[in-house]
Parts: structure tokens; C-alpha cells; sequence
């Protein structure tokens, strides 16, 4: 399981010295980004550098599938239970399939309109003007290793901020 470790950067050169740091300590590019406002980000970081998705729209259509999947699966069955439905096996599958895809659309549309993780949990920071340094591995000892070589560069380490039903 991949484990986030996130740091604040006074600026973007601080920032693109710390994240240049963690990849040559062995951080994958596709695991390192940088997240700032959106006037730092369109003109003074590259695209490469920037954070994949700002939005929440990937993880909410996932969510949307599986949970709308499983929703026309349970009315599926619960209709093919019903002696007078006379549903076959085949109708279970399709209402499977359309509750995948309208759950998929819906919470993807949704998702679109909602910041992503990082950007939700360090509001306060962005909006400070300072620029986040974000990376995942799964390996301790490299984030171990890249989290003291980013803070040596400038930046300092941010508290995580922990989801789910509890928090």
C-alpha cells in the first residue's frame, strides 16, 4: 500500500529543488507532483510537474461503479425473487450493467466538481501562496530517505490528514 508524505515549499524553486531531490533519490515521477494555486501552476510550473488530476473525478467514478454495480445487482436479484417478475439471470446482469454506468456517470460528474485529496486537506497552505511537494511509495526507507532530502532542501514536512468514517 502506497503511504503520501506531503511538504510545504515557500515558493516554487524550493519546491522544484525538493521534488528534483526525491526523484534522484529514486522516487518514480508518476509518484511526485507539486500542487500550488492556480496562478503559480499555470505560469511558473511545468506540466510535468504538476499534480495528475486536481479533481476528485477518477476516485468518484470508481466509487460510482462498484457502488451503482452492486446497487442494480441487489434489485436485480430482489426482482428475479418476485415470482410474478419471472426475471431471468440475463435481466440481472443488465441491471447490473446500467446501475454500473449510471452510478459511474453520476459520481463522476460529481467528482468533477470536487477539489482532490491534497488539495481539500492543505487548503489553508495553497491558498498562503506556499507550493506542496507531494510523493507516494510504497517502499519506507525511500520515503524515509527522500523526506529528510526534501526538508533539507527547504521545505517542511506537513501533518497527514487522515480519512474515513472516524476522522
Amino acid at each position: 500500500m502506497k503511504t503520501r508524505r506531503v511538504f510545504s515549499a515557500p515558493d516554487i524553486d524550493t519546491a522544484e529543488a525538493a521534488l528534483h531531490v526525491a526523484l534522484h533519490l529514486g522516487i518514480r515521477a508518476d509518484h511526485a507532483s507539486l500542487v500550488g494555486r492556480s496562478d503559480i501552476e499555470m505560469m511558473q510550473m511545468p506540466d510535468a510537474e504538476k499534480e495528475g488530476s486536481p479533481t476528485d473525478f477518477m476516485p468518484a467514478a470508481v466509487r460510482g461503479l462498484v457502488g451503482g454495480g452492486a446497487l442494480g445487482l441487489v434489485i436485480g436479484l430482489i426482482a428475479m425473487a418476485v415470482p410474478a417478475a419471472g426475471i431471468p439471470w440475463s435481466a440481472v446482469l443488465l441491471c447490473m450493467v446500467v446501475g454500473a454506468t449510471v452510478g459511474g456517470w453520476a459520481a463522476a460528474l460529481a467528482g468533477s466538481s470536487v477539489p482532490s485529496e491534497v488539495r481539500r486537506d492543505y487548503r489553508t497552505e495553497i491558498d498562503a501562496g506556499n507550493v506542496l511537494v507531494v510523493i507516494d511509495d510504497e517502499d519506507e526507507r525511500l520515503l524515509d530517505r527522500a523526506s529528510h532530502a526534501i526538508t533539507s532542501a527547504g521545505t517542511q514536512r506537513l501533518k497527514m490528514v487522515h480519512h474515513g468514517l472516524l476522522h
